[in-house]
């Protein structure tokens, strides 16, 4: 598979709540670093892709720029959304994923958070 459409099954299915995916997406010793927290293996990637789909419905990721490929390394701009208690909001983040043997081997975030805080206590 193209490096350009396994991070396109990364995002826009697997982050779009098809975790079942996981364990065909990325290498058995992935690993994924967010701000504070590093996730291990595709069941650690599953569960956290339902925690953060957990306090929202309707949840959509989009893709707004890339995928970018430089050899083994992809990088692309997506913006989530979904609903919470009535309200609708949004925020963007930045990933960059190597990819070994076909597959996620490692991945970093870079998200508004923020930005997501805000809109949530309004």
């Amino acid at each position: 598979m193209d490096v350009r459409d396994l991070y396109r099954r990364w995002l826009l299915e697997l982050w779009n709540g098809d975790v079942g995916l996981a364990g065909e997406l990325v290498t058995p010793d992935f690993t994924g670093h967010w701000p504070r927290l590093d996730v291990h293996g595709p069941d650690e990637l599953a569960a956290i892709v339902r925690q953060g789909h957990a306090p929202f419905t309707d949840v959509s990721v989009t893709l707004d720029v890339g995928p970018i490929v430089d050899g083994d390394l992809v990088a692309a701009r997506w913006t989530f959304s979904g609903t919470r208690d009535g309200r609708r909001v949004a925020f963007s983040g930045h990933d960059i994923v190597r990819v070994s043997d076909g597959k996620i081997a490692e991945y970093w975030v870079v998200s508004d958070t923020e930005g997501l805080a805000a809109q949530l206590e309004r």
